[in-house]
């Protein structure tokens, strides 16, 4: 898959997950990482970033398999920027379906 298609929609997925409920890094990694072919290390600095702009905020819970995992939690700005996000996508992507000929609107 191009890497700019991934780049473009890594952040959305994120927060998307997020939005479900709180995860720690590697697990929401390995989420994506199912669905979108992309390196686990491509993820952590996206964190960061999402953490500083204030869409999540950041908590440790002990593991019961090893050392505490730090949990990310959607603040509301990290929910509204989802939702944007989200909506912004469907729109993009019934466009390009539309100029590919899938889409009859």
């Amino acid at each position: 898959m191009n890497i700019q298609f991934k780049k473009g929609v890594l952040e959305m997925c994120v927060l998307s997950l997020l939005k479900q409920g709180d995860k720690y890094g590697y697990e929401l990694a390995d989420t994506v990482g199912r669905q979108i072919d992309i390196s686990e290390g491509s993820i952590y600095p996206l964190l960061k970033r999402l953490k500083n702009e204030g869409y999540f905020e950041v908590y440790l819970k002990e593991s019961p398999t090893g050392p505490a995992r730090k949990y990310y939690r959607l603040t509301a700005k990290g929910i509204d920027m989802q939702e944007s996000l989200e909506k912004e996508w469907y729109e993009f992507s019934h466009s390009v379906d539309r100029v590919l000929g899938g889409g009859q609107k």
